[in-house]
Order: structure tokens, then C-alpha cells, then sequence
């Protein structure tokens, strides 16, 4: 796996997206399937990151003062490590929820939004399903009503599975 910072052309947010690799990242980009989840822009591209580089183990580096506040109150850290453990156990649980509901769902692939609709005006036996839809397409299925959540996580299609 492997994590990008991505940002959104229109907002400039900034948001964290999984990838099994940068080809899947390239991939699901030239297929339009990236997007802002704060505003649904599809226009995304990778945003800057600081590189997770270790120090060499033969330096110490000089200690960094712990930042503060203009009046000199310390500043909290975002997560310690306690934090992102226990982060990471909740990624990995959820995308164990995820693979156990699409257990017995059928990929459709590009097909989704004709098969969820079939299925939502009844030209079509209900059944579990997952596919891709591009961000405005996901959107035009919600308004008409038709019951469709995104995952989490991208999905391999069966076809591109190793």
C-alpha cells in the first residue's frame, strides 16, 4: 500500500488517499475516478509531501524545541504514536468490513449506474453489485434516489487481480 496526499483543483483541499500502487494511483486518475470527498471535484492531482526520510545512525540531530504558542503555551501534537496505531488498526478493520460486504457482490464494472438503476425501477432482479461510476455519476444515482454508498477503499477488478 501506498499513501498520497491528493488536492483538489477547485477548493485546494488537501485529503490522504490508499493506493496499492503509484500505477493504481495513475490508473484510477486517467480513469477519472479520483475525487475531493469534501466537494466532489474530480479535478485531483498529487499534493506535496514531505518525503519519510531517517536520519543517518551515525548523527544525532540538535533537539528541536517542541513548538508553542505565541504565548509560549505548548502546541499538542496532531497524533502520537499510540494515536496512529491505533489509526492503522482502524484502516485495517475497515477494510475487513469492506471486503466482508462485498462477499457475494458482483462486479459490474463500468456497468454499475445501468444496473443500479435497472435494478432501482425494477427492470432488474435486486442483487449486491459494486462497479465504478465517475463522481457526477455517483451523484446523478443519488438524486434519482437510487441506493448507492462509494467505498472506502478502490476494489482490484476481478480481471486485473494477480
Amino acid at each position: 500500500m501506498i499513501v498520497f496526499d491528493l488536492k483538489c483543483g477547485s477548493h485546494g483541499h488537501v485529503f490522504e488517499a490508499w493506493f496499492g500502487s503509484s500505477a493504481d494511483y495513475e490508473d484510477q486518475k486517467a480513469r477519472g475516478l479520483l475525487a475531493c470527498p469534501m466537494c466532489g471535484d474530480g479535478d485531483v492531482t498529487k499534493a506535496v509531501m514531505a518525503p519519510a526520510v531517517g536520519a543517518k545512525g551515525n548523527s544525532r540531530p540538535d533537539p528541536v524545541p517542541a513548538p508553542a504558542t505565541p504565548s509560549g503555551e505548548p502546541v499538542a501534537p496532531v497524533m502520537n504514536v499510540a494515536d496512529q496505531a491505533k489509526m492503522q488498526a482502524l484502516v485495517e478493520a475497515l477494510g475487513q468490513a469492506q471486503a466482508k460486504a462485498l462477499e457475494g457482490s458482483t462486479w459490474v464494472g463500468r456497468g454499475f449506474a445501468e444496473q443500479a438503476r435497472a435494478m432501482h425501477y425494477g427492470e432488474q432482479d435486486r442483487a449486491s453489485i459494486h462497479g465504478e461510476v465517475a463522481p457526477a455519476e455517483a451523484k446523478a444515482l443519488i438524486d434519482e434516489g437510487v441506493e448507492v454508498a462509494p467505498l472506502p477503499f478502490p476494489v482490484v477488478p476481478p480481471h486485473a487481480k494477480n
